[in-house]
């Protein structure tokens, strides 16, 4: 179990590391100025002193070759510090604090009906008992899937909130404004979690296992429930804990169709206006919250299967 669990802490700190490469090259190729932005205020055509830029790249170190800039943002972002914003001055990570309940609480929201929508509709649509019923119920993910989240969202908004006016269309204030966010943020996830333990309950059914516990007199349920679905679960974990950390990527849409206050809606604007230490903070904060899903599905597999962690122990 040791070497498992430092396998993983290794693999997890080099997607952090990868995240930080990746998303520092990419922004940093960028070919506008985040400086002249920040002075100009977004106006295509104004007056700018080159003494003035100059001065304020060196004051955020842009004028720094961009190795050295790499290297300095990785030292202080092992530190804590991620900087500051080159268009508010405001600490990034007290930023990142003022947004993320917001975001956090719309994806754990969104994450829990998703399973709940996703193993619920997989264990109904496998052992239903009308085969017209099975095949509607396992129609559902694929065109779930297939729906756009922006076109979700402005449907429920025009449907739920200004026809039936059940709940507000924007804000985040209050259970009523995180109904239809979650709602929509969840779907395309238990779209993914149906489909993957749908097919996983039916491999699982036809192991040798589920026979015997039949055969020694449990009942159907006690054989679905504790040796089918537990071991079916193993693949759909595997999808929740991906998209438990896509969650994050999604709000961006979500955020911004709702109106909403949040990680996502906030890193949009600071792509827009080019303020790189906002956008480069962001990205490894957030990867640090999907690398903590991820190691925490880990560690959950040698709890549904020891052999995960001792294959040695494996019959077979």
């Amino acid at each position: 179990m040791k070497r498992y669990l430092i396998r993983r802490l290794l693999q997890a700190l080099f997607v952090l590391w990868a995240a930080y490469t990746v998303c520092f090259t990419v922004l940093y190729l960028l070919p506008s100025d985040p400086v002249s932005l920040m002075v100009s205020g977004g106006a295509e055509q104004t007056s700018i002193d080159d003494a003035q830029l100059t001065a304020l790249r060196a004051q955020y170190g842009l004028d720094k070759p961009i190795i050295v800039q790499y290297v300095d943002h990785l030292w202080h972002a092992l530190r804590g510090d991620f900087g500051v914003s080159v268009q508010t001055g405001r600490s990034i990570t007290q930023i990142f604090l003022d947004v993320l309940p917001a975001t956090l609480q719309l994806a754990a929201s969104a994450f829990t009906l998703a399973l709940f929508l996703g193993l619920g509709l997989a264990y109904w649509a496998t052992y239903a008992r009308r085969l017209w019923v099975r095949q509607m119920l396992l129609s559902l993910p694929p065109l779930w899937a297939s729906l756009p989240t922006f076109w979700v969202g402005l449907m429920l908004i025009q449907i739920v909130s200004f026809r039936w006016g059940l709940v507000p269309a924007t804000g985040d204030d209050g259970v009523s404004s995180l109904l239809l966010p979650a709602v929509t943020l969840a779907l395309p996830t238990a779209a993914g979690i149906a489909q993957v333990f749908a097919k996983s309950l039916r491999t699982v059914e036809t192991e040798h296992y589920i026979t015997t516990a039949a055969a020694k007199g449990a009942s159907p349920t006690r054989v679905r429930l504790r040796h089918a679905a537990r071991n079916a679960a193993i693949p759909a974990l595997t999808l929740a804990g991906v998209w438990a950390g896509n969650l994050l990527a999604g709000s961006v849409v979500v955020e911004t169709v709702f109106s909403r206050t949040g990680v996502g809606r906030t890193t949009a604007t600071a792509v827009g206006t080019q303020d790189i230490p906002v956008v480069l903070g962001l990205v490894i904060l957030s990867s640090v919250l999907f690398t903590a899903v991820n190691l925490a599905v880990d560690l959950t597999y040698p709890l549904l299967d020891p052999r995960i962690v001792s294959p040695a122990a494996d019959p077979r």
